[in-house]
């Protein structure tokens, strides 16, 4: 197995070959900094390297393992960690000149979790500022590009986690998502992202944006997710938000099949644009469910467009988080971000209000339609990755900061808190990948899952790998 070969192989394969000492980790561990190295100035995916500490982090698990000690899930596996996620004594910058120098002082949980079980980080990821746009650009720490075309957009926010697991710079990458932020960047890259439901997998602080955040793993096949998932997931005392019960066996279960379920399909929510370079490949893509042996029907508006609720959510939360230092750092922010801001300082508290409102009888209308249906299958976004440099896609209507019109599938899943998945499922004519999104009722993360891999296996795609 060639170097580059051994960076694309998956988790669960790299495990059973460290088991069977087929393989050292810090083997696999210098293959994968040497792509790390290797592509870091192309697509500008790293924003902090701890190849060091990584280095010594394999040294150790081989110790580990030649002492015949226990051997967690993960041990000797190459991962990441976004730029959002605390990691204590190492900066968590957010994309953001603000907090260029943050150090924290402890560890998200589900950092714990993934070192507990053998994971060893190599770095944190890339993010656009303060997570707040599905795009790669940074003021701090640049753009980020997509493995599949120079120059295009990798998403965001979880930029860097995508576009280091479709770039084989190791098989396990943390992201999260507050409207989008998992499966954008997936869709984007041509991997697999899910956002479990929320409060499956705790977050420490808790973001300050009602309780619309989740954190989930980007890799490029669903058992590797399912692996990683089951190692971040649990209840957790520092978040109140987190769900109390164990994670299931995602992994152990995850072979289950699909057989008999009723599936939803709907093409534009019944009242999205889609590209029809993407609508075709999801549409081809949802034939293979009735093949699977579910009972598939095409649906028309499931409900009404939550976008000016989305819209009031997501200016606020920034204009709360980050308006107070709009004096001071103003000249080295995002010029959207900036006007995100703006947008949010219009709102009045009882308009907030009544927003959430909006947002509790939303989240009810979701929920009941996985009364009728097991699945709901959708495009994962209605747009494939473009240019750089831009928020919106030329031929878009045009916009100071709203981005979200672009993601319209994305966001109803962290209001109303379900699990949706990302798979990729073809590619346009220029090469860029498409993205078919899967999701179920809240707590169905482990048939999100289930149903993912079998669509992987009925339409194979791990052995596309980028020009990079």
């Amino acid at each position: 197995m060639t170097d580059t070969d051994l960076c694309f192989t998956p988790a669960v394969e790299l495990r059973s070959l460290i088991d069977t000492k087929q393989l050292s980790p810090v083997e696999l561990m210098d293959a994968v900094l040497a792509r790390a190295e290797a592509l870091q100035p192309t697509i500008n995916a790293l924003c902090t390297e701890t190849f060091d500490a990584a280095r010594d982090g394999a040294k150790a698990s081989a110790e580990r393992i030649a002492a015949g000690e226990s051997l967690g899930p993960l041990e000797g596996i190459p991962v990441t960690i976004k730029d959002l996620t605390f990691t204590k004594g190492i900066r968590t910058m957010a994309g953001s000149h603000i907090y260029a120098d943050r150090v924290p002082d402890e560890d998200a949980p589900l950092v714990e979790r993934l070192r507990d079980a053998g994971g060893i980080s190599l770095g944190k990821t890339s993010v656009p500022e303060g997570g707040w746009i599905g795009c790669g650009d940074s003021p701090l720490t640049g753009t980020t590009h997509n493995p599949w075309k120079h120059g295009y957009n990798a998403g965001g926010s979880s930029s860097g986690a995508a576009a280091c697991a479709a770039a084989g710079i190791g098989p396990l990458h943390q992201g999260s998502d507050g409207a989008g932020s998992i499966r954008m960047p997936a869709a984007f890259c041509g991997i697999f992202g899910i956002k479990p439901s929320f409060g499956r997998v705790p977050l420490l602080p808790i973001s300050n944006n009602e309780f619309n955040s989740h954190a989930g793993p980007m890799t490029r096949t669903v058992a590797d997710a399912a692996l990683m998932l089951g190692v971040m997931a649990g209840p957790e005392y520092r978040d109140f938000s987190s769900l109390e019960g164990e994670p299931a066996d995602y992994l152990g279960e995850l072979e289950a099949g699909i057989a008999g379920l009723k599936v939803a399909y709907s093409p534009d929510l019944g009242y999205l644009k889609v590209d029809e370079e993407v609508a075709g490949p999801v549409r081809d893509a949802v034939a293979a469910f009735s093949d699977l042996g579910c009972h598939v029907e095409e649906v028309g508006k499931l409900w009404d467009d939550p976008i000016e609720m989305e819209h009031c959510y997501w200016s606020t939360a920034f204009a709360g988080n980050y308006g107070s230092y709009v004096e001071t750092y103003g000249d080295r922010m995002d010029p959207g971000l900036l006007a995100c801001i703006e947008a949010g300082m219009r709102y009045s508290a009882a308009e907030f209000v009544r927003f959430r409102q909006q947002r509790l009888d939303f989240a009810r209308k979701v929920q009941d339609v996985f009364h009728e249906y097991d699945l709901l299958l959708t495009p994962s976004l209605s747009v494939a990755a473009f240019p750089v440099g831009r928020i919106i896609p030329e031929h878009w209507e045009q916009h100071d900061w709203d981005w979200l019109r672009w993601a319209g599938f994305s966001y109803p899943f962290n209001l109303s808190w379900v699990p949706a998945a990302t798979c990729p499922c073809g590619f346009t004519e220029n090469g860029l990948p498409v993205g078919l999104q899967i999701v179920a009722g809240r707590f169905q993360d482990l048939r999100v899952l289930q149903a993912s891999r079998a669509f992987e296996t009925a339409r194979p795609w791990a052995a596309h790998r980028p020009p990079v």
